[in-house]
């Protein structure tokens, strides 16, 4: 059970922003409809969550904790990510897929919401990288050969461009 004070400082926090636990749900319900079916992220995805209603939860808690301070979410989500077969073109697209979602279910407060998912997503990104023993420097990106390279790999990818992105928490990994 959430503390009142707990409570009375995450409506204080979600008031100026517009969102609610319905409007995050809403948010994430949203971005994975989009995200299973697209070609690039879909497979991951299939390939790693089995029970989506749990994971669904899960994210919502996520974003709850991240975006209100709610502190629902008490997992550690960058050690389910970095064995995953993705890189920046993965990042991008998850990003421009979570942007489109966030810009639709949230317009008022996207511009919060995007930005706090691309700061999650440089550091996921460099998580990846670090976990194969690739050290990013500064306008890098991990490329599809797992090197590091400057920020062209968005050129190289243009059918899945977009800005870097965080990847939804992985089950079976846990």
């Amino acid at each position: 059970m959430t503390p009142p004070r707990r409570l009375q400082a995450i409506a204080e926090r979600a008031a100026p922003l517009g969102l609610d636990e319905a409007a995050l749900d809403r948010l994430v319900r949203a971005f994975y409809e989009t995200a299973r079916t697209d070609p690039l992220l879909g497979p991951i995805f299939a390939a790693a969550v089995t029970d989506w209603e749990a994971h669904f939860t899960r994210m919502v808690a996520f974003w709850s904790a991240v975006l209100l301070f709610s502190g629902r979410y008490h997992g550690q989500p960058l050690p389910l990510h970095t064995g995953l077969p993705v890189d920046a073109r993965h990042f991008d697209r998850w990003l421009a897929l979570f942007e489109a979602a966030a810009r639709s279910i949230v317009p008022a407060t996207a511009d919060q919401v995007v930005a706090r998912a691309r700061r999650i997503a440089e550091s996921f990104e460099l998580g990846v990288a670090g976990r194969r023993g690739v050290v990013l420097g500064p306008g890098e990106r991990l490329r599809p050969d797992g090197a590091g390279a400057p920020d062209e790999v968005a050129d190289e990818t243009a059918e899945y461009a977009s800005p870097p992105c965080f990847l939804a928490d992985i089950e079976r990994r846990r």
